[in-house]
C-alpha cells in the first residue's frame, strides 16, 4: 500500500459490552457506564442507548432525561482492565510494534509484514475474529498509510467495522467528511472554522493557508492543513514505562474541613502506594492536588529523604503539602501524585528497617489480592456504618460514605503506623 501499512483496532462500546457480556439480561438493552453524583458524566454507553441520543462526556442527568429505561452502572475497572489486558496479549500476535493508546484501542505497525498475510483485509478480520471468540468482544478496524488515516478508518463503519484507505484513495476518502473528524478540531475549533464557511474536509484544504493561520494561529493552521491532506509522519512508538502514578477523585458535594480532606488523602495515599508496589516502583516525588469549588487548581510535591512505595511516607508527605497550603474547604478534588522512578537514590541508613517494612506491605498486598474486602486495611478506613465501601461508591458519594462513620472521631488525624492495620469487615 505504502511505506507504511498501519492498523488501527478500536473496541466498540468497550466498558458496555464488558457489562453486556458478563450480564446477559443487559444484552440488547441500552447500558450507560456513567458516574452517578451530581457532577458525573457517561463514561460510555451500548449503541441501544446511542439510539436515545446519549454518549460520552455527557452529564448522568442529560443521560437520564433521554434514557431513563437505560441500565445505568458505574462500572468495574478491574475487569475491564483484565479484559484489555486478554486483547492487548492478542495485539501482541499480530505486530512486533504496539502503540495503546487507551485501554481500549491501539495502532499496530505491520509494515513489511504484507508476506506474511493473505492481504491486510484478511489479517483486520482475522484479528477481530481472535478478539471476539478470545473475549467476546468486538472490535473495529481501519488500515492505511499513516496513524491518522488508521484511526479516521477504524471510526468509518462502527460498530463491527473494517475500512481500509489506500494510497490513491486519500483524498477521495477525506473531502466529504466533516472537519471535526480530524485531530484537534474541537467545539471551539470547528465553530472557528465554520464562521469562515469551512464545514468539510475538503473545504478546508481549499482555503487560503494565510486565513487559517489568521483565525488559528501558525501551529494549528499547520497541523490542519497537513491531515487535510492525509499526511502524518508520526510512527507508531510503544508506550514508555510510566513516569507516574496518582489517583484523584472528583466530589459531588465540595468538601469542607481539614478531617474530611485528610481521611481522603490518605485513602488516596493507600491506593497510589499500593499500585506502586504492585508495579514494582518506589518514588522519589510526592505530589498533592487540590481544587477548589471555582475550578482554581493548585498543585505541590515535595522529595521524599529516600524512594519510597509506602502508604505511610506517601501519606506523612501529601498531609505537610496540604497543611502548608491552608486551604480546607470548598474542594471539589484532591489527587495524589508519586512520580521519579528511574532517579538514583543513596543508601538507606535504615536498611534493616526498610526490609521489615517491605515484608510487612507485601504480606498485606498478598492478603488483599487473595481475599479483597475480606483483607486487610487501616483501622481508619473500616466502614462503621452499613454503607458500602468507598471504593463502591460513586465520586459524589465518598464524602457521604466517609463522613457517615469514619470520620465521626475526626479530632486526630489519621494514623499512619502498619501496625495499626486490621482484618476489614465483609460488606453485607
Amino acid at each position: 500500500m505504502s511505506e507504511r501499512l498501519i492498523m488501527h483496532v478500536d473496541m466498540d462500546a468497550f466498558y458496555a459490552s464488558v457489562e453486556q457480556l458478563d450480564h446477559e439480561d443487559y444484552r440488547g438493552r441500552p447500558v450507560i457506564v456513567a458516574g452517578l453524583g451530581k457532577r458525573s458524566v457517561v463514561s460510555t454507553c451500548s449503541y441501544e442507548a446511542r439510539t436515545f441520543g446519549v454518549h460520552s462526556a455527557m452529564p448522568t442527568a442529560k443521560a437520564m432525561q433521554l434514557c431513563p429505561q437505560g441500565i445505568f452502572v458505574e462500572g468495574n475497572f478491574p475487569r475491564y482492565a483484565e479484559v484489555s489486558k486478554a486483547i492487548f496479549q492478542i495485539f501482541e500476535s499480530y505486530s512486533p510494534l504496539i502503540e495503546p493508546l487507551s485501554i481500549d484501542e491501539a495502532f499496530l505497525d505491520l509494515t513489511g509484514m504484507e508476506r506474511l498475510m493473505e492481504s491486510p483485509a484478511q489479517y483486520a478480520r482475522q484479528l477481530k475474529n481472535e478478539i471476539r471468540q478470545k473475549t467476546g468482544i468486538v472490535a473495529s478496524a481501519g488500515i492505511a498509510p499513516n496513524k491518522f488515516l488508521a484511526k479516521l478508518a477504524s471510526d468509518l463503519e462502527k460498530p463491527d467495522g473494517l475500512t481500509i484507505i489506500a494510497p490513491n484513495r486519500i483524498q477521495e476518502t477525506l473531502d466529504p467528511l466533516p472537519v471535526k473528524k480530524i485531530w484537534g478540531v474541537g467545539t471551539k475549533t470547528n465553530t472557528l472554522l465554520a464562521g469562515i464557511g469551512v464545514h468539510t474536509i475538503r473545504q478546508l484544504r481549499q482555503t487560503k493557508y494565510s486565513l487559517l493561520e489568521n483565525i488559528l494561529g501558525r501551529n494549528m493552521a499547520a497541523h490542519l492543513m497537513e491531515l487535510a491532506q492525509g499526511r502524518d509522519n508520526r510512527p507508531v512508538a510503544p508506550r514508555e514505562n510510566a513516569k507516574s502514578i496518582s489517583n484523584e477523585v472528583t466530589f459531588g458535594e465540595d468538601i469542607q474541613g481539614k478531617e474530611a480532606a485528610r481521611q481522603i488523602l490518605l485513602e488516596l495515599s493507600v491506593k497510589v502506594g499500593r499500585r506502586l508496589r504492585h508495579a514494582g516502583f518506589k518514588a522519589k516525588t510526592i505530589q498533592l492536588k487540590l481544587r477548589k469549588n471555582d475550578f482554581t487548581t493548585y498543585t505541590r510535591q515535595r522529595r521524599l529523604f529516600e524512594m519510597s512505595n509506602f502508604d505511610n511516607d506517601i501519606y506523612r508527605t501529601v498531609n505537610e503539602l496540604f497543611s502548608e497550603l491552608g486551604i480546607f474547604y470548598g474542594i471539589r478534588l484532591l489527587g495524589v501524585t508519586a512520580s521519579g522512578f528511574d532517579e538514583e537514590d543513596e543508601l538507606s541508613l535504615f536498611t534493616q528497617n526498610t526490609h521489615k517494612k517491605e515484608k510487612l506491605y507485601s504480606t498485606i498486598d498478598s492478603i488483599n489480592k487473595k481475599f479483597g474486602a475480606l483483607g486487610i486495611t487501616r483501622a481508619n478506613l473500616l466502614p462503621r456504618s452499613s454503607a458500602p465501601p468507598a471504593d463502591h461508591l460513586p465520586a459524589g458519594q465518598v464524602f457521604q460514605s466517609l463522613s457517615a462513620g469514619i470520620l465521626k472521631n475526626s479530632a486526630a488525624e489519621p494514623a499512619l503506623p502498619p501496625e495499626e492495620l486490621l482484618p476489614e469487615q465483609a460488606d453485607n
